[in-house]
């Protein structure tokens, strides 16, 4: 599956819209991004994006989501997420934070699936007032993270090693294939 750009700026303004944003750099974004695909991977059996993970320092990075969100940040006039965020650089920080251009809508929430909200409100309940060092040490703690090596792609499979899984590798395998 290919997540489509409108979907992503969807997600985006959820994020942007149910969070603390004095809280929401690109780091925390990220991993944002994390929770939602693995925690309906882990309940439903597959990612919301599809996106490549893979393994940084800071912890595991949607690495096509990164690109685009680091265009914004680095190069708006060229970024096709223009319309959907700035980036802001707080005097004194090395944070990048994400602001929205508008707020999520009803037409936004359209392209996503019942499951999708409901991962989506459950991100920003768990993450959504926490800052980045709690949601980096969070997802430190997941087996995607702790299974793997600096620049490894981490596979959508490892999912199934956490407790809180409540499908099979096999599962995971299959429904991916499809």
């Amino acid at each position: 599956m290919e997540l489509t750009t409108n979907k992503l700026k969807a997600i985006i303004l959820y994020f942007c819209n149910n969070t603390d944003l004095k809280f929401l750099g690109k780091v925390k974004l990220m991993k944002l991004f994390y929770f939602l695909d693995f925690g309906h991977l882990k309940k439903f059996g597959a990612p919301v994006t599809y996106d490549t993970y893979v393994h940084l320092e800071h912890g595991p990075i949607p690495s096509a989501i990164k690109n685009l969100v680091d265009t914004a940040a680095d190069d708006i006039d060229n970024s096709i997420l223009a319309d959907t965020i700035s980036i802001e650089r707080p005097e004194g920080t090395e944070m990048c934070r994400i602001v929205p251009s508008r707020k999520f809508t009803e037409k936004d929430e359209e392209y996503f699936s019942e499951s999708e909200m409901e991962i989506l409100k459950k991100v920003c309940t768990i993450f959504g007032s926490k800052n980045t060092k709690y949601i980096e040490d969070m997802s430190h703690k997941e087996a995607p993270w702790n299974l793997t090596k600096p620049l490894e792609i981490i596979p959508y499979e490892l999912a199934a090693k956490d407790p809180d899984c409540q499908v099979t590798e096999e599962e995971i395998k299959l429904l991916l294939e499809i």
